[in-house]
């Protein structure tokens, strides 16, 4: 199996967009936490301080919107601009002082929410301008690689900060972060083309062309379905975690600490994995592979015995990369340059706005049912849509296979 992690290293626009995605990454994740912890201390409302979360997650409702904006202009000055306008934004938190201003906080994360849903449709277009083909697959893991290793590194870090030099100080670093970010963004050499003109439609007709274009795509249909159905199963499944650890495993709540040490590590290597893996099995079979794993890492901590729960844990890290990294590498392949961005918000919302409303189901159904029940639920459901994902990409492979021999025949009669 041939690895190109180190090309991808070697390669200036890979290595500068991937300084970018950390930076930026990790100021983010470390602002997430600590605005909860602040709204918390300043209102003592539980309630409240989970509002931060859906703040910034809100805004993935109109990716498809948001989206548009990156297919009217370049792409790496978008990238630029919005970077050092959030920066700017971040400074409003350093005016709250007490729960009156506690409004500011919400406001500023849902903008630094909308920039992130805008960031992430003109980067996955700027990829495909950038990055060699044959290295998108490795880099796509990659950077899943360092967003989930910041996801590790950083909440600690901003818990940290808020505990030590109090909220304004993270948001001055997450600020730093967004202007490191827009300096990595500027170096980028790259040559783009020209954007979409403007045309006498309405707004929202050419916003739609991202959806019809990803609806009509069977293959780009597929592997995005079958990343949201994922992230779903995973919102639904991981709600269970505290109500395992305690009916199920009889272990204190820190103990989800090694369960995500765990999973982490498997999102790793998965991600170091994926390009090499891409390039020996189609796209459609990796991302299947992977919700199998991830459905039987479900499946395993739905057993009361520790060790098949740890490694049900690692089993989920590897898995649950693998459909997301097919889905926007496909995108970046598929989706011609001039609907890419609002390919890929559209794509994004597909993916990632259900979780929100899975962590709503998950949160009720671990109230009144076992935790068993959606955890089982969960597993058997993932291994149901990979298994459908296969057989429809065997199908679909043999069928093109019957046709393209078909050819030849019908030309020498």
């Amino acid at each position: 199996m041939h690895w190109n992690t180190l090309k991808v290293f070697r390669d200036r626009n890979a290595s500068l967009y991937l300084g970018g995605v950390i930076v930026s990454g990790f100021g983010d994740s470390a602002m997430a936490l600590a605005a909860g912890i602040w709204v918390k201390t300043l209102t003592g409302s539980s309630s409240l301080a989970a509002l931060v979360g859906f703040c910034m997650w809100l805004p993935t409702f109109v990716g498809p919107v948001i989206g548009t904006v990156a297919d009217r202009v370049r792409r790496r000055p978008l990238l630029v601009a919005t970077n050092l306008a959030l920066a700017v934004v971040m400074t409003a938190p350093l005016f709250v002082r007490s729960q009156e201003q506690v409004w500011l906080l919400f406001a500023v994360l849902t903008l630094v929410g909308t920039g992130m849903v805008l960031t992430d449709a003109a980067e996955t277009a700027l990829v495909a301008a950038a990055v060699p083909d044959e290295l998108r697959g490795d880099f796509n893991g990659l950077v899943l690689t360092a967003l989930e290793g910041m996801k590790l590194l950083a909440p600690p870090a901003g818990a940290s900060l808020f505990t030590a030099f109090g909220g304004r100080t993270v948001a001055l670093l997450d600020a730093a972060s967004f202007v490191l970010a827009a300096a990595a963004f500027r170096l980028i050499r790259v040559r783009e083309a020209s954007p979409t003109p403007r045309t006498g439609r309405v707004w929202t007709a050419g916003t739609a062309e991202g959806a019809r274009y990803l609806w009509r795509h069977p293959a780009l249909r597929s592997l995005v379905i079958t990343s949201g159905t994922t992230m779903m199963l995973a919102g639904v499944s991981s709600t269970a975690t505290y109500a395992m650890l305690d009916a199920g495993l009889h272990r204190s709540p820190a103990f989800a600490g090694a369960l995500t040490s765990l999973q982490g590590l498997g999102s790793v290597v998965s991600g170091l994995a994926a390009g090499a893996l891409m390039r020996r099995i189609p796209e459609r079979t990796f991302s299947a592979a992977g919700l199998a794993l991830f459905a039987l890492g479900v499946l395993a901590r739905a057993t009361p015995w520790l060790p098949v729960t740890l490694g049900g844990s690692l089993l989920i890290g590897l898995g649950l990369p693998c459909p997301v990294i097919a889905a926007l590498t496909a995108v970046q392949k598929y989706a011609p340059s001039e609907l890419l961005g609002r390919v890929a918000a559209t794509a994004n919302t597909f993916v990632y706005a259900p979780t929100g409303l899975a962590l709503l189901l998950g949160s009720g159904m671990v109230a009144v049912f076992d935790y068993r029940v959606q955890l089982l639920g969960a597993g058997l459901s993932g291994l149901a849509v990979a298994f459908v994902l296969t057989v429809k990409g065997r199908v679909e492979r043999a069928t093109a296979s019957a046709g393209t021999r078909a050819m030849p025949e019908a030309q020498e009669m």
